[in-house]
């Protein structure tokens, strides 16, 4: 009986999967979509530049802040990007001076354009005319760092990649072209012709030919991460603005469709991001914007999106990792102080019908700043309309007191629901494939009154190095550079049979508390049995970390906890570390552990790498490393260590 409750138990969770599978693609067959989509000459998704009425109805004081940056380049030379520049991350592992030269070339273009379309009296449009045919005749519209290697570090034009910029670049142009048509025509009409031809040949057509690996999984299984919906933002964008065939347009949205649940089908229902905040401005939010750009082709044919439960917490995801105002989740390669897109998170949170989300997004909207163009450009068009709604909603941070994501293994915890004050403890199980992965299983943060004690370093510099079979070698993806154990000499392992095991997670209104085991995460080679860790916060007290294991032979244990302050050893099993709060007031926090069992290790991390300016910039030069050891080689235990003020 109980074998067949189990069949029919999973049987109604695969049929239930089956019906939330292909959410985009399986909505509207071809010939339906073909009758769905706005034809070109009639879609209008963004007022013209001459409806001066509706423009008038835009937030008049961003739109007057991209007018004065623009002037700034009214002299601007365009720059040739020589060959070494692209050469250079082959040959030194530099992805800098080629990124620098591309990215500042488009935020111009950006500025440009939007400076334009608020004054729409062609003081400007010589230099967009300049840019468009500089950026036209690059050889390459995507970075070096994502070239194939085979090509030794220069682009095969005979054999076009779309990588990210490359899409990005597309959309810039498009715009420009929707915008500016008429006004490009007057002056020639092989402008608009250039901007077509190349969108065709290095964008459209290898799209619908090429199969590119951000398509689908990888040889690993692992899914697709936010190049998947980021680029097919841009691929949508660009062939519905630009593409006067209706027949060709429904094909490449109809196959965008298709690569798009490719992301949205393995993606947790949990929603959580397995690459971070700082990376959701480019996965989730990237799908959110896939389907505000077809909504607005579709008289909101893609609506229905918004009701699908993994879709909204994928939205929500955003603010269930916020640690206080400044700081968010860092595990993996995101970044401890991302910036977030107000404007997009509110109209996400609105179309998902979640005010805790607008609130969020409100909070963080700066009306009249000017924020120069750098990626997901079409955002500034529908910000730019709904500018005063998000004003006068009220900003607020939700701050949840506990959050679970199942999926993704990990757990947040605070003192106080709706507070920054206190202690806020989160921490990781899951597996050692991740997008942007590091090896991080067992791994936590500590944070009080908002502000970091114990730490993930996150990333550096991206570099060559970073996305080599050399990743791992980088000092901040290991294990042993996290708050994590360490057996003899072996470290936690990359790979998805690198697991936690036995994830629980059990909530409390005093004690939250997760357990694993993480003999999985080590190699064989370790000779672990038996490694149950459990991460807990007790609210107003502090947090505790405890062990017990069982090994096949005697080895040295050690257990390791970063932090970006100098600690200490006051006395015999107490580390302080001199947390500084808001104020600058110095609040010493105790270490705590058994003096008997362990000894202390403590050094400074030496930022002398090119990967580590990225940490620099981050966290300053003051990572520091804590290290205790087991006196004594052991094969089986237990210890223990809190944190408290």
């Amino acid at each position: 009986m109980r074998c067949i409750n189990t069949f029919f138990l999973t049987l109604v969770a695969c049929l239930l999967f089956a019906q939330r599978a292909d959410l985009l693609s399986s909505k509207y067959p071809y010939h339906t979509l073909a009758d769905t989509i706005i034809a070109f000459e009639d879609w209008e998704p963004f007022p013209g530049i001459d409806d001066r009425s509706a423009w008038s109805q835009a937030d008049q004081d961003r739109l007057r802040s991209f007018s004065m940056e623009a002037g700034k380049f009214l002299e601007y030379d365009w720059p040739y990007i020589p060959a070494t520049a692209s050469l250079a991350y082959l040959r030194t592992g530099d992805r800098d001076e080629y990124q620098q030269l591309s990215f500042e070339k488009r935020k111009v273009l950006g500025t440009m354009l939007l400076a334009e379309i608020y004054e729409n009296e062609g003081r400007f449009i010589d230099q967009i005319v300049n840019g468009i045919w500089s950026i036209c005749e690059e050889s390459f519209w995507g970075v070096p760092a994502h070239l194939p290697r085979n090509v030794d570090g220069l682009a095969d034009e005979s054999d076009p990649i779309v990588d990210l910029f490359a899409a990005e670049t597309a959309t810039y142009l498009a715009w420009a072209d929707y915008f500016l048509g008429e006004k490009l025509d007057s002056i020639t009409p092989q402008i608009r012709k250039r901007i077509r031809n190349e969108a065709n040949q290095r964008i459209f057509e290898p799209l619908m030919d090429k199969y590119h690996g951000w398509m689908g999984p990888n040889k690993n299984g692992r899914a697709p991460n936010n190049w998947n919906p980021w680029i097919c933002s841009n691929w949508i964008n660009s062939i519905l603005l630009l593409e006067e065939d209706q027949e060709k347009r429904t094909a490449a949205v109809h196959k965008a469709l298709q690569v798009l649940d490719e992301f949205l089908n393995p993606y947790p229902e949990d929603g959580g991001c397995d690459e971070g905040p700082s990376y959701w401005g480019a996965a989730a939010a990237s799908l959110y914007d896939n389907i505000s750009l077809l909504n607005l082709a579709t008289n909101n044919a893609f609506a229905y999106v918004c009701e699908d439960p993994k879709f909204r917490n994928m939205g929500q995801f955003i603010y269930r990792a916020q640690i206080s105002e400044e700081y968010f989740l860092n595990f993996a390669d995101a970044d401890p102080q991302p910036k977030m897109a107000a404007g997009m998170i509110y109209r996400y949170g609105k179309d998902i019908d979640d005010q805790a989300m607008m609130n969020f997004g409100a909070y963080y909207y700066q009306g009249g700043d000017v924020i120069l163009p750098r990626f997901h450009y079409f955002r500034y068009f529908f910000e730019l309309f709904i500018s005063e709604e998000i004003e006068q909603t009220q900003g607020k941070l939700p701050l949840p007191g506990d959050v679970w994501l199942p999926d993704l293994e990990v757990m947040v915890a605070r003192d106080v629901e709706g507070e920054t004050s206190g202690f806020y403890l989160a921490a990781k199980g899951g597996h050692n494939d991740e997008s942007h992965n590091h090896n991080d299983l067992g791994n936590y943060v500590v944070y009080y009154n908002g502000l970091p004690l114990i730490i993930d370093v996150g990333r550096g510099t991206y570099t060559r190095k970073t996305f080599s079979n050399q990743r791992y070698d980088i000092w901040y993806n290991n294990s042993n550079y996290h708050n994590a154990p360490s057996i003899g000499t072996y470290v936690q392992q990359p790979g998805p049979q690198y697991t936690a095991d036995l994830v629980a997670y059990k909530p409390g209104e005093q004690n939250v508390t997760l357990s694993m085991d993480l003999s999985a995460a080590y190699p064989a080679e370790a000779g672990i049995d038996f490694w149950e860790r459990t991460i807990s916060l007790s609210r107003g007290e502090g947090v505790r970390i405890a062990n017990y294991f069982q090994l096949d032979d005697t080895a040295s244990v050690s257990e390791h906890f970063m932090t970006c302050y100098p600690p200490a050893v006051e006395q015999d099993g107490v580390v302080v570390i001199p947390f500084t709060d808001e104020s600058g007031e110095k609040i010493p926090f105790k270490v705590m552990y058994n003096h008997q069992q362990m000894e202390p290790v403590i050094e400074k991390i030496p930022l002398t790498e090119k990967e580590d300016q990225g940490i620099i910039s981050k966290w300053g030069d003051r990572i520091y490393r804590v290290t205790l050891k087991a006196r004594n080689p052991v094969d089986e235990g237990t210890y223990s260590v809190r944190i408290s003020r």
